[in-house]
């Protein structure tokens, strides 16, 4: 086996069929270039299905993680300069395809979450079932370890992520235990975490709840790469920066990405007319078209043989005219760092 097909055999993309079923017909141009983004490349298997489905597709692919930035270049180097790496996070995709001279973009895809790579990958700390000291950065060229929250963030800041982030019942007294373990015995790692946490949250609700890690290893996970800051930023960005019949596919884990995801693309999918209005006026209209009825989820088969897809929804959208950036707006009420 070649490293490139190692590479692939790594990573099963989630509802790659569907979502190349639907943001296809942006992507063709009759012979001309097209335009198409991967925010959150990972190890690439989504462009890659996009690159042999759509020939008129140029791939800028979008990844905060450098490791990954190497093995998708191995993986999609067949494809020459249609595939175009970029070291960015992806809020900042659409600035640095302008900076590239890309005013435009066809479609879009963002995969959110953390990716197959850093879950496999032990010693990035991403995992609650395996010892590795407690990093969890996307972007290990910079900021703050999950460590470094653990043992920097006050009481009441951690009682907040864990109970924003990772929706964890039990917050108050997760967030106590840190700080009184921490002023003897400092958390770095995964299985330190553990035990905190076998220790702290009740043994009824470890029985019924889940693993009592998923929630606050999610929660500094989020926190660590300001994931929902992130995109609360991205999503309007890219949906301005949609050509029209543009398509914009959004894949969610958890309630609150994809919460964020369905306030924005409704809100550009309803008319903003005042009631009572005659006639609707052209700036009123719509400007998105929802092309999934709500939110789509994998089939039985393909959580069946991939199991990471189980909590995935998918939100698909069509840009139905040009806007001075209203997206924008939809994300700015409260919504900012």
């Amino acid at each position: 086996m070649n490293d490139d097909q190692a590479v692939a055999d790594r990573h099963v993309p989630v509802m790659r069929d569907r979502i190349v079923e639907l943001l296809a017909p942006a992507l063709d141009g009759a012979g001309q270039p097209r335009v198409y983004l991967d925010g959150t490349l990972g190890m690439g298997g989504h462009t890659e299905a996009i690159l042999r489905a759509c020939p008129d597709a140029v791939a800028y692919g979008v990844d905060r993680d450098t490791e990954a930035l190497e093995l998708a270049g191995r993986r999609l180097a067949a494809f020459g300069d249609r595939f175009v790496p970029v070291h960015a996070r992806y809020d900042d995709a659409v600035a640095e395809l302008a900076d590239r001279g890309v005013a435009s973009i066809d479609a879009a895809l963002f995969d959110l979450g953390v990716s197959s790579l850093q879950l496999d990958e032990t010693e990035r700390g991403f995992s609650y079932s395996r010892e590795a000291a407690l990093d969890m950065r996307m972007d290990q060229t910079q900021g703050l370890t999950a460590a470094d929250v653990l043992a920097d963030y006050d009481e009441a800041d951690l009682r907040r992520i864990l109970r924003d982030y990772g929706e964890e019942r039990f917050a108050g007294k997760i967030a106590k235990a840190i700080v009184r373990r921490r002023d003897t015995d400092p958390i770095r790692t995964s299985e330190q975490l553990m035990e905190l946490l076998r220790a702290t949250i009740p043994a009824a609700s470890q029985r019924t709840g889940g693993h009592p890690g998923k929630r606050t290893f999610q929660a500094l996970r989020i926190e660590v790469n300001a994931e929902l800051d992130s995109w609360q930023q991205a999503l309007p960005a890219t949906v301005d920066a949609l050509a029209v019949d543009g398509r914009i596919a959004v894949l969610s884990y958890h309630s609150l990405e994809d919460r964020i995801t369905k306030r924005v693309l409704t809100a550009g999918a309803r008319s903003t007319a005042p009631a009572g209005l005659p006639v609707e006026l052209p700036e009123h209209k719509p400007y998105l078209e929802l092309l999934t009825r709500g939110a789509e989820s994998p089939g039985e088969d393909e959580v069946r043989t991939n199991p990471r897809a189980a909590s995935a929804k998918l939100r698909v959208a069509r840009r139905l005219r040009p806007t001075p950036h209203r997206a924008a707006e939809t994300t700015q009420k409260g919504n900012r760092r």
